[in-house]
């Protein structure tokens, strides 16, 4: 759920602060849906800008040195790359991690080489995003025939024993709704603690939502080809951190010292959102 962190700590990754450091990887940005909210522009058409393996792999061992809790993949559809197999091997094996998805490409080889990182990997969650707990609830924004798709799918990744946790966006078309949703996660044996609700921003391609930026958001370290930004839900210039990815040490403390600037003016508490 979409919730608010009322304490800032002031200390390094490396110091246990109060709240969760995540590090986010975007991966990619060219994806198979083309929902008409994604706050990161993606869709068939959009440029790749893949992070690439080796990027992504010193990403994780200074995440792991910095002490971070946890490494998000992200996209655009991860699961397009070819790649992706051998980021999340790497990554699970050394920190707990996390890949969004909409769950709609695993058929035949891309499931097998998932599969052949799962067995025993209680690192690796599956993010799914799931809009609905009817076709209409989310086939609105994501595409026509994209919820059956995505339940069959999260069926059979459960079968095989992933871990699925679930992602909903609160749209004008499903807020009066959001109990069907938290019914069908139920009856998917998925807990209140792995589904996530949170509302609709005013970033990428959506015209309606919360107006969020550095000023209001809890900071989740980002990372794409063109540097590290504030957090997740958006990689626009505004947002931007550094035009360097590494060393990562380098942009987490600029971050520290905004939060610190943060916590002196005595402003309202950040909100956290994902």
């Amino acid at each position: 759920m979409y919730t608010h962190a009322n304490n800032v700590s002031t200390s390094q990754p490396s110091c246990l602060p109060a709240f969760q450091w995540k590090l986010w990887i975007y991966t990619n940005y060219d994806c198979n849906l083309r929902c008409s909210y994604c706050v990161a522009k993606s869709s068939p058409n959009a440029l790749r800008r893949a992070i690439g393996l080796a990027n992504a792999q010193r990403l994780v061992d200074e995440a792991v040195t910095l002490g971070f809790d946890e490494v998000f993949f992200t996209g655009g559809e991860p699961f397009i790359l070819k790649e992706i197999y051998e980021m999340l091997a790497y990554s699970s094996a050394r920190i707990k991690t996390s890949v969004l998805t909409n769950a709609m490409l695993f058929q035949n080889s891309r499931l097998e080489q998932l599969l052949a990182i799962a067995p025993g990997n209680d690192n690796l969650i599956l993010q799914v995003s799931l809009d609905g707990g009817e076709p209409e609830h989310h086939d609105f924004y994501r595409g026509k025939g994209s919820w059956q798709k995505t339940v069959d799918s999260i069926q059979t990744l459960q079968r095989h024993g992933l871990k699925i946790r679930l992602s909903t966006t609160e749209t004008p078309v499903n807020t009066g709704h959001l109990d069907l949703v938290c019914g069908l996660h139920r009856s998917l044996g998925i807990p209140e603690s792995d589904h996530f609700i949170r509302p609709l921003a005013k970033r990428g391609y959506s015209k309606e939502g919360l107006d969020l930026d550095m000023g209001n958001l809890l900071p989740e370290v980002t990372v794409n080809l063109d540097g590290v930004f504030w957090h997740p839900l958006s990689t626009d210039a505004d947002m931007q951190v550094s035009k360097s990815i590494f060393p990562l040490s380098t942009a987490v403390q600029r971050i520290q010292e905004q939060l610190d600037a943060i916590a002196s003016t005595g402003r309202a508490s950040l909100m956290t959102f994902t």
